[in-house]
């Protein structure tokens, strides 16, 4: 379900609205992750999702999607499998201009204090450094964005700490 501007939300002074830096900690709770950064891409007007092996399937007559993720920068060993129901199929032009179909879903992310429902495109992100691209429409009436800045938006310790023992532990989530 997306979430409609209202009057209210863009009349908000931009003042009030939370700060993003060019690249921020997320979370995707409905898939299983607990913090993965994402780079903040106002010329992307869609989200986008690493990931591999993406195989659809029907489930009680719904088109469904299982894939896995690679939450952490240029670490192949760590790996989180994840289902979720199709949302759309269509064609998307990145940013060297080329056009891929691809799968979206809808997924809970959050961010900072907030919590909202996002589409995210499922995409082979390999060869790029972020494992996310948050575009504009997951950001229109909700933040404003300093690219000078990084990380304003912290997740919660407690989920920053349970990262670091995954990593340190080299779990498989």
């Amino acid at each position: 379900m997306k979430t409609k501007p209202t009057k209210q939300t863009l009349d908000k002074p931009i003042l009030t609205k939370p700060t993003l830096g060019w690249r921020e900690w997320v979370a995707l709770p409905g898939l299983g992750i607990k913090a993965l950064k994402c780079k903040v891409d106002t010329g992307a007007r869609t989200s986008a999702l690493h990931a591999f092996s993406v195989e659809p399937f029907e489930r009680d007559g719904q088109d469904w999607i299982r894939f896995g993720v690679h939450p952490h920068q240029q670490e192949l060993e760590i790996e989180v499998w994840c289902e979720a129901l199709v949302k759309d199929k269509r064609v998307v032009t990145d940013s060297g201009g080329n056009k891929t179909e691809r799968y979206f879903i809808e997924t809970e992310l959050v961010l900072g204090d907030q919590r909202f429902m996002i589409d995210l495109s499922l995409t082979s992100r390999d060869t790029m450094r972020f494992r996310m691209l948050l575009g504009r429409v997951a950001m229109e009436t909700r933040f404003v964005v300093d690219v000078s800045r990084s990380y304003c938006q912290r997740l919660p310790e407690q989920d920053l700490q349970n990262l670091d023992q995954s990593v340190a532990q080299g779990s498989h989530a």
